[in-house]
């Protein structure tokens, strides 16, 4: 039963905080440039709003635009349970972070054939264009949580964190450095945030995720950008947790839980803040300039791979 309630725990604080993250994110981005914006409560009034709409679905597609959406929520839930989110020690705890890639990948695998598959002009354009992100993006996210594993001498996810925890020079460490910013930046590019992809907007010429989803509405449309949310939720948790991996509780008791759930607040909130800052100081680079982009974190990685045998 306790494995049970963790394993519920797990899902509902990535699901439930996972539009919050989005609002917040939001509302401090207008506050910075002297706007009020909206509130951060603004993506679960949308979702509200959107669960109650009727879909609409063109003739012309297939079982995968309609299955797409189930299939990036469940993904999402799976990948909640095999992350270290508030215990070192998740319910699918063997779960190394290949799984969660292929996680990720799948995803991301069937929302481009639904982009492709509306027939859209724009749902192909960006369906090619995500899966050159996604092409460059994924190794970077092996390399640099295997400089981490080496230095833990653990696959597995928790151990890696409770490996690292007790390194108070943790975040003075040129491996850890190289890791963490090769992962930040495929962090931008998987959830597609400045200066890969832009969020908020949906000019032709510079969409990639938002031009997947155009044809995407109702409840459709509210399982996608809850997926979405979800995910910069969990990629921003694994930065938290994994390269700062001060707090978060190995016991499954309740007061563990509770505390780990905090110290994981205030780590996402200046990991949010950090992002904030980033969207505000740099625009959205040229689409051909995002490859070299990923090529330098990859690059990062991989010298993040070889420190680590430097520096024995």
């Amino acid at each position: 039963m306790a494995d049970v309630a963790v394993a519920v725990l797990h899902v509902f604080a990535i699901a439930a905080g996972a539009p919050f993250l989005v609002g917040a994110l939001r509302t401090l981005k207008a506050r910075l440039v002297g706007r009020r914006g909206p509130s951060p409560w603004q993506p679960y009034r949308d979702l509200q709003k959107l669960f109650a709409k009727t879909p609409v679905i063109s003739t012309t597609t297939s079982w995968v635009f309609r299955a797409t959406p189930y299939v990036l929520m469940s993904t999402m839930i799976v990948a909640a349970l095999a992350a270290p989110v508030l215990s070192s020690r998740p319910p699918l705890a063997f779960a190394g972070i290949i799984l969660l890639m292929y996680l990720f990948l799948l995803g991301t695998f069937f929302l481009t054939l639904a982009g492709l598959d509306a027939g859209s002009a724009f749902g192909g354009m960006g369906s090619s264009r995500e899966v050159v992100v996604a092409a460059l993006a994924e190794p970077t996210v092996i390399l640099a949580v295997l400089a981490l594993s080496l230095r833990a001498n653990t696959t597995n996810l928790g151990g890696v964190v409770e490996g690292l925890a007790d390194d108070l020079l943790l975040a003075v460490n040129p491996v850890h450095l190289l890791a963490f910013l090769a992962f930040f930046i495929v962090m931008l590019a998987e959830t597609g945030r400045i200066p890969v992809d832009n969020p908020s907007t949906h000019l032709e010429l510079t969409m990639i995720h938002e031009a997947m989803v155009l044809e995407y509405s109702g409840r459709h449309l509210a399982l996608v950008e809850w997926a979405s949310a979800m995910k910069l939720l969990l990629f921003l948790t694994l930065l938290a947790n994994l390269f700062f991996p001060w707090g978060v509780p190995a016991v499954l008791a309740p007061r563990a839980l509770v505390l780990g759930a905090l110290v994981l607040a205030g780590k996402l909130t200046a990991l949010t803040i950090a992002i904030a800052l980033l969207e505000m100081a740099m625009a959205k680079l040229r689409l051909f300039r995002v490859p070299e982009l990923l090529a330098g974190s990859f690059a990062l990685a991989l010298l993040s791979v070889t420190a680590v045998f430097l520096l024995r």
